[in-house]
């Protein structure tokens, strides 16, 4: 909802010193998603991998990239995220690849706590663009 009504250029629009954009946020949160829910809990190897590589690589979304296929993506990542959780227990503990035990409960409240934040941070970049402010 925080992207609705923007035009290809204001979603790449940078909103800090660093760079960050409102599509850098989604593209960083299916990154998180994936990783959290498909690679590390579902098991499944990670495509993102190669981000680790490059400070703040996964906030970044290339000219060559078109807007709606990475949005596309985002929704496509929550989706396979949701069937995987849909097959696990909350208990369920999985190794993290720097060698942390957590549980699925962990990764959810994780999540909430990621997606809540950049939420906020796309209330303040949507406002600085247009003025829209709420949900």
């Amino acid at each position: 909802m925080k992207l609705e009504g923007l035009d290809d250029q204001e979603l790449r629009r940078a909103m800090t010193a660093s760079g960050l954009s409102l599509l850098g946020l989604v593209r960083h949160l299916t990154v998180t998603e994936h990783g959290w829910f498909l690679s590390i809990f579902g098991g499944t190897p990670d495509p993102y991998a190669h981000l680790d590589e490059q400070p703040d690589a996964e906030f970044r979304v290339g000219d060559d990239e078109r807007t709606a296929e990475v949005l596309d993506l985002y929704r496509q990542t929550c989706a396979r995220a949701d069937e995987v959780v849909a097959g696990g227990e909350l208990d369920d503990v999985v190794t993290t690849p720097w060698g942390a035990e957590v549980n699925l409960r962990a990764i959810l409240t994780h999540m909430v706590q990621e997606t809540a934040r950049h939420n906020g941070h796309a209330d303040l970049m949507r406002e600085a663009i247009d003025g829209v402010t709420g949900s």
